[in-house]
């Protein structure tokens, strides 16, 4: 039982810091605290990640294998608390500017990365279902932050509507699935799918299963909540939502269809193949015709989770290797891009229209260079990091034979390279009109600044990603 509990000590350890903030936080004086709550919690969220990445060995099964902790859900951990460190990191002055500085906003962020770190070791469905809907819930109320605006009340309402409907598909999969298995644990799942002959009642738990797990990554055709909930909850909000809670989901995924049902992989290759090209092709055509850019970035990350999915399809080690590089690729990105959203203010109200970028480049050369950098590394310009993660996918996909898919990726990444070479146009060649605000944040201008260096200096050997990223994939595909 001690090594049940050693195993989930992380997740204990930051359940009792989220516990105990909220006690602080309760009855201490919540405008006062609201600071060092936030502070302390982007702390314990870094130390932990630490202690995951340097204190992590082997595999451990724990409650009768309910449980998982190795080499993949490590990987996927350290990227869930590292993400949500430093978006609360950059949160902190926009978030006071405007009043929504709140002690509870850094506890649910807490919670909900407590839920995907369940998400991404869940061995058994219930533990699926557990850890998904504790950051669902957290995130439901996230999303509608900011009390007085419409746009955020219509975002959580979205949000919880959808999000509620894939629960319930999802739970409804994963009642088929043990009534026909016999079981909720992966383990029994895999040995009674067999190895190709899978009964047609788990191939229907399977789909609605894949369903519900494509809402929570906004893959095409279950992603129509993710623009109105990007544009509509604060833009701290919108940039958790772009990075910790799609590595959870992808994580998620990838443990659902090759923990149990990796003996039938041709059964759901075509179903996340067909998911990819959809997601590719919808994120880069209906991209072109936004004019705000957080509804911009939400077709953008539709049409990433494309790319990710497509080396989940691939079915092997090294398309899970694949997938896991490209998303720690893509949170680096979102978080510049982010962070670059964040300092766009005109008389101290936040801009998101593109059309404010317009010679942006005269006012402020050094934050215009910085997004360059990272709209090429998005649309997959070589040299760039950006397109290494898209390299990966599209040889893992042409290994396993879906060549189809490859050029297809191809395809998509032409077309999504218009609107974000139109940001850059916008920046360095567009009409002048009123200049924005000049932005002093250090603490946005230091993350935007390293997260473009990283696109450049990670070339060299992706910053020792692309190993972890192997040994994660081992443990999972064997």
């Amino acid at each position: 039982m001690s090594g049940d509990f050693a195993a989930i000590l992380p997740e204990i350890i930051l359940s009792i810091f989220a516990m105990i903030a909220l006690m602080v936080g309760a009855y201490g004086g919540q405008d006062k605290l609201a600071r060092p709550i936030l502070w302390s919690t982007v702390s314990a969220m870094f130390v932990l990640g630490a202690m995951i990445l340097v204190n992590g060995r082997g595999t451990v099964v724990a409650f009768d294998g309910m449980f998982v902790n190795d080499a993949f859900s490590r990987f996927a951990k350290v990227m869930i608390l590292w993400s949500a460190a430093v978006v609360l990191f950059m949160s902190d002055g926009y978030m006071q500017r405007r009043g929504l500085l709140r002690f509870e906003y850094p506890i649910l962020v807490a919670l909900a990365a407590v839920g995907m770190m369940v998400m991404v070791s869940a061995g058994d469905l219930i533990t699926l279902y557990m850890g998904l809907e504790l950051q669902s819930l957290a995130l439901y109320v996230v999303a509608s932050l900011r009390r007085d605006s419409v746009k955020s009340t219509e975002a959580g309402l979205k949000y919880f509507v959808l999000g509620a409907l894939s629960s319930g598909l999802l739970l409804y999969g994963a009642s088929l699935t043990y009534g026909f298995a016999g079981t909720t644990q992966f383990a029994g799942i895999v040995e009674a799918a067999g190895d190709g002959a899978i009964p047609l009642g788990l191939l229907f738990g399977l789909v609605f299963i894949i369903t519900g797990l494509a809402f929570k990554v906004s893959a095409v055709p279950f992603h129509m909540w993710t623009p109105d909930v990007y544009e509509g909850a604060p833009t701290p909000v919108t940039a958790f939502f772009a990075t910790a809670p799609k590595v959870a989901a992808m994580g998620l995924f990838a443990r659902v269809v090759h923990d149990a049902f990796g003996g039938v992989v041709d059964d759901w290759q075509q179903i996340l193949a067909l998911l990819s090209v959809l997601s590719m092709f919808l994120g880069a055509v209906a991209a072109i015709g936004q004019r705000d850019l957080k509804r911009l970035m939400a077709y953008s990350s539709i049409a990433h989770m494309g790319y990710a999915l497509m080396g989940l399809a691939a079915g092997t080690a090294f398309g899970v290797q694949a997938m896991l590089v490209y998303m720690a690729i893509y949170v680096t990105m979102n978080v510049g891009t982010f962070a670059f959203i964040l300092t766009l203010e005109r008389d101290g109200q936040q801009v998101t229209d593109i059309d404010s970028l317009n010679q942006f480049s005269r006012t402020s050369p050094g934050r215009a260079l910085a997004m360059l950098i990272l709209l090429f590394s998005l649309a997959g310009v070589p040299p760039l990091v950006g397109f290494f993660g898209k390299y990966y996918v599209l040889l893992a996909a042409v290994d396993a034979d879906l060549t189809w898919l490859a050029i297809a990726g191809v395809i998509a990444s032409v077309i999504g390279a218009f609107y974000y070479l139109r940001i850059v146009y916008l920046m360095y060649f567009g009409e002048e009109r009123d200049p924005l605000d000049a932005n002093a944040s250090p603490v946005l201008g230091v993350v935007l600044a390293v997260s473009a260096a990283i696109m450049v200096v990670g070339v060299i050997n992706l910053f020792g990603v692309e190993a972890l990223a192997e040994a994660a994939a081992a443990t999972l595909v064997e």
